[in-house]
């Protein structure tokens, strides 16, 4: 005789069959499910140099004209929009896919920002921002310095 031990919940709902419970339990926190339901949002890489903060965002896959960049007093948002369809037809078949992924993302700006020297580009899948100081904070950080 084998003994098996099921995983026990707080709700006493496993009486009935247990084993059907976890098999749902399984199905429903799948990765594969999972991962597609949670929103994804890009990683990034934020540097500051003598004259300007530079935002670098992965994200790959996308194009140009998906991006829209914001500025709105001292926050610069980030957002993308894609949308594909792609429909194939085999013989009595027809198959469409729908895949819709969006994203967005605020950075709060410092008021040493040049607000007319902001840059964007993309190449192999990072966005590139690049924020421009202005004069005055260049100048007052450089006769901050010790020698």
């Amino acid at each position: 005789m084998a003994l098996i031990k099921f995983p026990t919940k707080s709700l006493n709902t496993d009486a009935v069959n247990p084993f059907v419970n976890t098999v749902f339990d399984n199905l429903f926190n799948d990765n594969f499910i999972s991962d597609r339901l949670v929103s994804r949002v890009p990683a990034v890489n934020i540097s500051e140099s003598e004259k300007s903060f530079k935002i670098e965002m992965a994200a790959p896959g996308l194009d140009k004209s998906d991006f829209k960049i914001n500025v709105d007093k001292n926050l610069i948002t980030i957002s993308a929009e894609k949308k594909d369809e792609q429909t194939s037809e085999e013989k009595l078949y027809s198959k469409k896919e729908f895949n819709y992924s969006s994203f967005s993302r605020s950075f709060t700006l410092p008021e040493t920002v040049d607000y007319s020297n902001i840059e964007a580009a993309y190449e192999g899948g990072i966005l590139i921002l690049t924020v421009g100081k202005k004069e005055d904070a260049i100048i007052a950080k450089r006769l901050i310095e010790v020698k």
